[in-house]
């Protein structure tokens, strides 16, 4: 009796996934808001290593959590987002939240 074989048959060449090393970081798809095209990625918690600020919100994004990786179509790598994924989808919803001290004036 020969012993069972674990190796695929054939040319020997591995099957990889179309989407290659980033297929880790989550589906990415493209949405328009503002008139402008953006890619967004979805980024699952075992790929978050980092802490992250919320354009949405401005509270922190920690390791582990779940959330939303935003740029422009044509923009730079410098000007990716990390948001958290209501915060992303509620961005029209809300409206700018300006931080001021306490003695600052309200105009």
């Amino acid at each position: 009796m020969s012993p069972r074989r674990n190796r695929p048959r054939g040319g020997g060449s591995s099957v990889r996934r179309a989407g290659g090393a980033d297929d880790r970081y989550g589906l990415e798809n493209t949405e328009e808001w503002r008139g402008e095209e953006w890619v967004v990625r979805q980024i699952a918690g075992y790929a978050a290593v980092k802490h992250y600020r919320c354009p949405g919100c401005d509270q922190e994004i920690p390791p582990g959590v779940p959330h939303v990786v935003a740029w422009q179509r044509e923009g730079r790598v410098e000007d990716r987002r990390h948001w958290h994924r209501a915060c992303w989808n509620a961005r029209d919803r809300r409206s700018a939240r300006l931080q001021r001290s306490r003695q600052a004036p309200r105009y």
